[in-house]
């Protein structure tokens, strides 16, 4: 068997739309590692491709938009899910490592997608996409799985909080009669309106200080805070633009708040997920009331509570 060396971005000689009969094509392309497993990469040297063929109902493709379910916990045989999937799994880990560091990802599609944008048959490596955040979901079965939200780069859905496509609908979405989608621009690019208002109010109220650290960034023109949303904007999360959804946040509190590395009690305490400890109480204001039915969600896309 060719020995596999992991090339992030574009393979020379195997552009965009280039079709492969067998996934054993794929992987003597270069274009992905494994011949079944669906994510290529590892923690360290972040992921390189992934397949969509079927293998999760979690999954869902709007062409530019992913919504991409990680790997482990499933029955070889039976392919039904047995246990939780974790970051330790090394493709899970590896598309953690690409979103973070921004690395590109080449997409390959198969004929078992459940998808429009699947091919009749075979393969087809159909771009560049990046992870833009990643969370936990807990399915109807009690297992918990890891999903990765990711855009196709230079798509007009290729921005931080991406709705759905023109042309798409959620109608493949279980949960889709619960969604409401936010307001979107129609112009270049297919995103959710931020609402510069919101995010005004809010870093006001705490003098653009941190409400967990207290800190602010000191710049030339002023103190600099960054807007948090606790229920994230777009697809599939769907949260609201208003300021009980909104934390004032320092760069690297936001940053650890996004990916896990902290989350809210529902009295309002910021825990450690790395340690399991209660570090200090959100900083608060009473003109800014923070909606528990948000922080209950953010929790929970990270804390599999009994």
């Amino acid at each position: 068997m060719t020995q596999y060396v992991r090339t992030l971005g574009e393979i020379s000689g195997k552009p965009e739309g280039t079709c492969f009969g067998s996934r054993e094509e794929v992987r003597q392309a270069k274009l992905h590692a494994h011949n079944q497993a669906g994510i290529s990469g590892t923690g360290k040297q972040g992921a390189d491709a992934i397949v969509l063929n079927g293998g999760y109902p979690d999954d869902r493709d709007y062409g530019e938009v992913l919504v991409y379910t990680g790997h482990g916990g499933q029955d070889p045989a039976t392919k039904r899910q047995i246990a939780d999937q974790t970051l330790e799994d090394a493709g899970n880990a590896g598309l953690v490592k690409s979103q973070l560091d921004g690395l590109p990802v080449r997409v390959i599609r198969g004929h078992e997608e459940n998808s429009s944008h699947a091919p009749e048959k075979g393969y087809r490596y159909d771009g560049l996409y990046r992870v833009v955040r990643h969370w936990f979901k807990v399915r109807g079965d009690g297992f918990q799985v890891c999903q990765f939200l990711m855009v196709k780069i230079g798509s007009p859905s290729d921005v931080t909080d991406p709705e759905l496509p023109a042309g798409e609908s959620p109608e493949a979405t279980p949960d889709s009669s619960a969604i409401t989608l936010p307001g979107r621009s129609q112009t270049t690019v297919n995103k959710v309106n931020r609402k510069a208002e919101v995010v005004r109010r809010v870093k006001a109220w705490h003098g653009n200080r941190c409400q967990i650290c207290g800190d602010t960034v000191e710049l030339p023109g002023g103190p600099s805070s960054e807007a948090a949303h606790i229920k994230a904007l777009g697809i599939p999360h769907n949260g609201p633009d208003v300021e009980a959804n909104v934390l004032c946040l320092c760069p690297n509190d936001h940053r650890r708040f996004d990916n896990g590395a902290l989350y809210l009690t529902d009295d309002l305490k910021v825990v450690n997920a790395l340690t399991g400890t209660i570090e200090k109480p959100l900083r608060t204001k009473p003109a800014h009331k923070i909606g528990i039915e948000y922080v209950q969600y953010h929790r929970a896309c990270w804390v599999k509570e009994s």
